[in-house]
């Protein structure tokens, strides 16, 4: 396996009694990158991300992660790995700074070192003047933007983003981009899971998953050529369409009593 990747799995398999959570993931993530996967709810997003970041041993499968194996070296992975989620992972009776430093000593990180990364992420984020703010009254921008500072206390070597924007305004999507963004130029790589064809379109390359399966991958212009759409909202339903076998669109035709006819009335 090349270590110019962040993750590199190859035949990933997760199976929970008889049904098929996984079925065979391949992915290369190159370091620095920003890497989308996308897919419709119970895909199987969620699975792959926990084998990725150690939580779940694979059923099938190898892979190795910032350069860890993935079967052997679980608990080392976790060490290199920053997760944020769209629950955002905070603790909602503690204020900015206390989260912070709950996560610096979650990380075993010295004082002094742990006061700089502090200030600095409190800076990034734009949190100057609400270090006293107690979490649970932020807004969802603004707490959007605590449990990344919080994920990146330790300095991690991949970003594993799982729907982070969901729930948020279109704003602070932006400013989230924004920060993103910058991290990857500074040599993180980002993995990224979300509902938002803009933001996919923003990612250095993609993996469409259904059904446990990855259908395609590339960058985005890529796939939008490869299936002759107009956006990337246009190959994720052609998938859609070509996996189930039916027509993605409005049943409002077929809701009669939307349109005030009742079972057993007349056209």
């Amino acid at each position: 396996m090349d270590n110019q990747y962040s993750i590199d799995i190859n035949n990933l398999t997760k199976i929970f009694g008889d049904f098929v959570a996984v079925d065979g993931i391949n992915l290369k993530v190159p370091k620095g990158k920003i890497f989308g996967l996308l897919g419709p709810n119970g895909a199987g997003k969620s699975t792959t991300i926990r084998m990725i970041c150690g939580v779940l041993t694979p059923t099938k499968g190898e892979g190795k992660v910032v350069g860890l194996d993935l079967l052997k070296e679980g608990e080392q992975i976790k060490q290199h790995i920053g997760y944020m989620s769209q629950r955002f992972s905070l603790y909602e009776d503690l204020t900015v700074l206390e989260n912070l430093k709950f996560y610096s000593d979650i990380y075993s990180l010295p004082k002094n070192i742990s006061k700089n990364r502090i200030s600095e992420l409190i800076r990034m984020a734009g949190l100057e003047g609400k270090e006293k703010v107690i979490a649970a009254n932020l807004s969802g921008g603004w707490k959007q933007r605590l449990a990344l500072g919080c994920a990146l206390i330790h300095r991690p070597r991949l970003l594993v983003l799982d729907e982070p924007t969901a729930g948020v305004d279109p704003v602070s999507r932006r400013i989230f981009w924004e920060l993103i963004y910058e991290l990857a130029v500074q040599g993180i790589t980002i993995l990224v899971t979300t509902h938002y064809m803009d933001e996919a379109e923003s990612c250095d390359e993609i993996a469409f998953i259904f059904k446990g399966s990855v259908l395609a991958k590339g960058t985005p212009e890529e796939l939008i050529k490869d299936r002759k759409g107009k956006n990337l909202e246009d190959v994720f339903i052609s998938y859609v369409e070509e996996q189930t076998g039916q027509k993605v669109n409005s049943s409002f035709a077929e809701m009669k009593f939307l349109r005030g006819i009742e079972e057993g009335d007349g056209e």
